[in-house]
């Protein structure tokens, strides 16, 4: 290929949105390669066939689809998106990250709880949350997590809960608990106690209602793929090993030089001066000590460490007809012995299925059929990966007929669930900034390497992905961000002009 970089070798290590992001805005430097493990593109995001319609297994909604994401952006270009997500008023609303749906709640008596008193405590919560996010900066913080400074606020207004009555303060106190259940699945870990105080405001939520994508999220990836030159990307091909800082020659080519050897699991080896590594953070968690040769450099390794990657998971259930009513499009689940104040369970064989949060009606109904989408995070989560089918399909019938007070409801016709913790080359879901560790360890993670700005070899090393991004991590905005600043970067360093992106 022609261009200011031409000669030049990249390789990216993973075809999700940050590895096609970055190498559709590398085309035309030099050479460019694209190896994923799996047998397709699109890393967290991947839509599977399901009842009538479609199950996203990953990444569900655009979160925020505003001209300010990049996601919705591309997703426009490629005409990708329903008539809604287009109109202006949709792209102007502000949601927080917490898009309102018309919902029952189902207590675990077996009956809808009060609307009125669900509100009331939902509302309580957001304005705690929402104070939770104002600690940036701040030097004396009164909690170091997220969860026990909710806690200790809750604590303080319980008296005042549910008007001096016992039962009504018990309800509150449950339906609060449910709150911190669904916090967890939106941060993607098992308990908001793990999730840091001071920098969880440096999070941004983009304006817009969430929207979805009608022929499933994986037509973007799919479209950015066939963006590209034939053979860019290589699947089904897993990198054991990125040996950089080394001096690598190809046979028949003794006078060039490569610092990097990007070599996989069936053998194959790739020379490259730059590689660009995309890989989910819950897998450098556990290989980065094999993966990179020499090792990387401590503050790295410490960065990798104190990150938080959790699991957050679904379970779709297809009905032969619909229990709920035609305008509920979210089933929420409290249980009313539960209490943020009280420790949880740990029993996770009797228990696992109380962090479910409910389930949300997939839409439209004449596109997908009657299927309910459960959530479920944390080491409940990783549980329900263990067991059969069967057993989860068991469980939630049982869980249902509880719930709606009604032992004769249909059991689903059939069940489909994720299995993020045990996909081996994910090993989770998305990052948060764990208690110990702040926004400073996403840039110590995002730093390319060798770290010597006079090194004559430099960026060996770049990286992306959702866990590099400071302020939009755990999303796919902030994975395919994250692969447009190492393209950039690279052509910076190229001395090329960045060829705008043809969609």
């Amino acid at each position: 290929m022609e261009g200011g970089g031409s000669g030049r070798r990249v390789v990216a290590v993973g075809a999700g949105l940050a590895g096609l992001g970055a190498a559709r805005r590398l085309c035309g430097h030099g050479s460019l390669l694209l190896l994923e493990a799996a047998g397709r593109v699109g890393g967290r995001v991947c839509t599977r066939p399901f009842a009538s319609g479609l199950a996203e297994m990953g990444a569900h909604w655009i979160h925020g689809p505003s001209p300010g994401n990049p996601v919705f952006r591309l997703a426009t270009g490629y005409s990708l998106l329903g008539p809604e997500a287009a109109r202006e008023e949709n792209q102007q609303v502000e949601v927080g990250g917490h898009p309102f749906l018309p919902s029952v709640t189902y207590g675990s008596s077996g009956k809808a709880l009060s609307p009125t008193a669900v509100s009331e405590a939902r509302h309580l919560f957001d304005t705690l949350l929402e104070s939770a996010r104002t600690f940036q900066g701040t030097k004396e913080l009164p909690a170091p997590s997220v969860g026990q400074y909710l806690r200790g606020e809750i604590a303080q207004r319980v008296p005042a809960l549910g008007e001096g009555r016992e039962d009504a303060r018990r309800l509150q106190l449950a339906i609060l608990a449910a709150c911190l259940k669904l916090e967890c699945c939106i941060s993607g870990t098992h308990s908001m106690d793990l999730v840091a105080l001071e920098p969880f405001g440096e999070y941004v939520s983009l304006p817009g209602l969430d929207c979805t994508f009608p022929g499933g999220y994986s037509s973007l990836p799919d479209c950015m793929l066939s963006a590209l030159p034939e053979g860019t990307v290589l699947l089904n091909k897993a990198v054991r090993t990125i040996q950089w800082k080394g001096s690598f020659r190809e046979e028949g080519d003794e006078a060039r030089n490569f610092p990097v050897r990007v070599e996989c699991e069936d053998g194959d080896a790739f020379l490259a001066d730059h590689v660009i590594v995309t890989v989910p953070l819950g897998f450098l968690k556990e290989h980065h000590q094999d993966f990179f040769q020499p090792p990387l450099p401590q503050r790295k390794v410490e960065a990798i460490r104190c990150l938080g990657f959790g699991t957050n998971n679904k379970i779709f259930l297809e009905f032969e007809k619909p229990f709920w009513d035609p305008q509920q499009q979210l089933l929420e689940v409290v249980w009313e012995d539960e209490s943020p104040l009280e420790e949880p369970r740990t029993d996770l064989e009797a228990n696992w299925f109380k962090k479910l949060i409910g389930f949300v009606v997939l839409q439209p109904p004449e596109q997908h059929g009657h299927v309910l989408c459960g959530f479920i995070a944390g080491k409940e989560s990783e549980y329900m990966e263990t067991l059969s089918d069967e057993e989860v399909l068991g469980t939630m019938t049982r869980l249902l007929r509880m719930l709606t007070g009604n032992p004769h409801l249909p059991a689903p016709r059939s069940v489909l669930r994720s299995r993020w913790h045990s996909t081996p080359y994910t090993r989770g879901s998305y990052s948060y900034v764990a208690v110990g560790s702040s926004g400073d360890d996403i840039d110590a993670l995002a730093q390319p390497l060798p770290e010597d700005p006079e090194d004559p070899r430099p960026l060996q090393l770049l990286f992306a992905g959702e866990a590099t991004h400071r302020t939009f991590y755990s999303t796919t905005h902030g994975a395919l961000l994250s692969g447009w600043r190492e393209a950039e970067r690279l052509n910076q360093f190229f001395q090329a002009p960045s060829p705008a992106p043809r969609l």
